[in-house]
């Protein structure tokens, strides 16, 4: 039923009036116009007594990796700050044509090489609980916009981890999908083997509604695939879960902190309390899931941002001959970590070094993926933290990257493995990481719903 307490007009100029005056650079772009003019329709479509979808009306934000036809799309770089989109994506198209309202172009880190927002040109993310401390990356303006409530929900991009870290660090819900249920057709890529496209918002509700609008086979991604939809009911009963299992090495890690380590294992006794079955469980040390990680998504990001010589696309600035030019404009225009990610992948890929490193990873890859399987067939759902520690400082990590690397060592094991996997502002300080086997989306909703009413 439509209460018609406010207006769609006046909740989309309300929320853009909160964009304009954020103090935590979240935003690179505002979409005022579209807005104001969606927001208009719909309206006209309740004074008509027309009937509106579920997520008619509804403002949300857009991770600036996502082509929006007309709009300026940076990738939070120097080299595409006057590229304008051509074309919309997806999954972008897909809650638009749902009569979703687009309000923002989210900061992020520069093509998503960062787990801080602060590898960025429009200025560091500020994170919503303390604006001292980093937002989380790469989609850490989307994230503090829902967690101030500057969107209803924003859509960001996991490739490692970018969705659930900084849905943790800022106590929000991140849902990152089982790979390929999401088209990608419209996201600039990273590394395309683990790239999805991903919900963040206040409510598992929420996440459900936005999950099953952007599902779907597209026929411009080939690694997509149909998929049911995921029902309310379906997710409000969790005693299917017989069996959660968590990996003991992650816990007993020295990385880990002390607070989120024991707020972890008080999260498993209540578990264990509603009869539930808890299993220990080995797996790979976080610093070779990381390594394997970071080698592969270096590998993919040198191939996929090899077509970024300002030829085609971005900001060209001449130099002497065509070589010079390709040069000038990519040291001129990348960031330093993006340039560090570039160098290492086309190292990786090198001759005497492919069959070395890139090769040992692919193989490492799959041994990741065989122990899901076997893990999967003694447990129903893997919890984890979603991160060793909390929220640094903003500039910390920008002087060691090797300590921002190792900040994933949580999240990049199940993105290597495709899986499913969603943050809640539970369980510990940035929260808990509710995976399970592909493709089973639903039951990692469901899982959260019951850990919601327990925590």
């Amino acid at each position: 039923m439509v209460s018609k307490e406010i207006s769609c007009t006046a909740l989309v100029q309300e929320k853009l009036d909160l964009l304009k005056q954020n103090k935590y650079h979240t935003v690179n772009s505002l979409l005022e116009e579209t807005a104001l003019e969606l927001a208009s329709k719909v309206d006209s479509k309740i004074a008509n007594g027309e009937k509106i979808g579920l997520l008619e009306g509804i403002p949300f934000g857009i991770k600036d990796v996502y082509m929006v036809q007309g709009t300026y799309t940076t990738a939070s770089s120097n080299l595409l700050k006057k590229y304008k989109s051509p074309y919309t994506a997806t999954a972008i198209q897909k809650l638009v044509d749902a009569g979703s309202i687009p309000l923002v172009k989210e900061n992020c880190d520069s093509f998503g090489h960062g787990s801080s927002s602060e590898n960025t040109i429009f200025g560091a993310v500020k994170n919503a609980i303390n604006p001292a401390l980093v937002g989380g990356g790469s989609s850490g303006g989307s994230a503090v916009n829902v967690a101030k409530d500057f969107t209803t929900f924003s859509i960001g991009g996991d490739t490692g981890g970018s969705i659930r870290q900084p849905a943790g660090y800022n106590k929000v819900y991140g849902f990152k999908p089982t790979y390929g249920r999401v088209s990608r057709f419209g996201l600039m890529a990273y590394a395309s083997s683990t790239d999805c496209v991903g919900p963040i918002a206040k409510s598992i509700e929420d996440i459900r509604i936005v999950l099953n609008i952007m599902s779907g086979k597209d026929v411009k991604d080939q690694t997509s695939y149909a998929s049911e939809e995921i029902l309310e009911e379906e997710i409000s009963n969790a005693s299917a879960i017989k069996t959660v299992g968590y990996f003991k090495n992650f816990i007993e890690s020295k990385a880990i902190s002390s607070t989120i380590k024991e707020d972890f294992l008080a999260t498993i006794k209540k578990i264990k309390a509603k009869g539930i079955k808890v299993k220990e469980l080995d797996f790979f040390d976080a610093d070779m899931l990381v390594s394997t990680y970071y080698t592969l998504a270096m590998a993919e990001t040198a191939s996929n941002l090899s077509r970024l010589d300002g030829t085609n696309y971005g900001a060209r600035i001449e130099g002497e001959n065509l070589k010079d030019t390709y040069s000038i404009t990519r040291s001129e225009n990348f960031s330093e970590e993006s340039k560090r990610r570039i160098v290492g992948g086309n190292q990786v890929l090198s001759q005497g070094f492919s069959d070395e490193i890139y090769l040992k990873a692919q193989n490492l890859r799959d041994q990741i993926s065989a122990r899901f399987t076997e893990d999967f067939h003694q447990v129903d759902i893997i919890l984890s933290p979603v991160t060793p520690a909390n929220p640094p400082k903003i500039g910390e990590s920008l002087q060691d990257p090797l300590a921002m690397y190792l900040s994933d060592a949580y999240t990049v094991g199940f993105s290597l493995g495709g899986l499913p996997t969603l943050t809640i502002p539970k369980g510990t300080s940035t929260g808990l990481q509710i995976t399970a086997d592909q493709k089973k989306d639903a039951q990692v909703l469901q899982f959260a719903n019951f850990l919601n009413d327990i925590l």
